[in-house]
């Protein structure tokens, strides 16, 4: 079965069991894919891109969150923590920064690079290895910070 596949059918499942903020949320992902497919290449998704999308869709919450908790808006804070939890039960187990950091320091020992100059190099490595797993952005801030000492 594929990541699509099993969103429909948790969609489903959820709306029979009135599951309001389960249905909503895949509902919002089930979305995305769509919006996805008008503007990729024509292809069908794989589980990759279905991936990358949960990924973004995670991040955009988290995004959300902060200025939930700069309006002290606990509603929100609730609801959008309850829909991290149930994106993040679609993606791969995600990297702890200690797991990005090791992970980095090796490639950049591996590819003897230095300087921030080398930033591209680490990251085109990189990247595809913690594709759906980190968040890039953290990825990007820990490459920055070891390839400046």
């Amino acid at each position: 079965m594929t990541l699509r596949e099993k969103l429909q059918k948790d969609w489903v499942s959820a709306v029979k069991e009135k599951d309001k903020i389960k249905a909503s949320t895949i509902s919002m992902v089930k979305a995305a894919l769509i919006l996805e497919d008008k503007n990729g290449s024509g292809k069908e998704l794989n589980d990759d891109d279905v991936t990358l999308v949960l990924a973004r869709e995670v991040k955009k919450r988290k995004e959300a969150l902060l200025e939930f908790e700069k309006a002290s808006r606990e509603d929100l804070i609730t609801q959008t923590n309850e829909e991290i939890k149930i994106l993040l039960s679609y993606l791969p187990k995600q990297l702890t920064e200690e797991e990005i950091r090791e992970l980095v320091n090796n490639k950049i020992s591996e590819l003897e690079v230095t300087g921030i100059k080398n930033m591209g190099k680490v990251m085109a490595v990189i990247t595809p290895m913690v594709k759906g797993k980190a968040d890039t952005k953290l990825v990007s801030d820990i490459v920055k910070e070891l390839l400046n000492k």
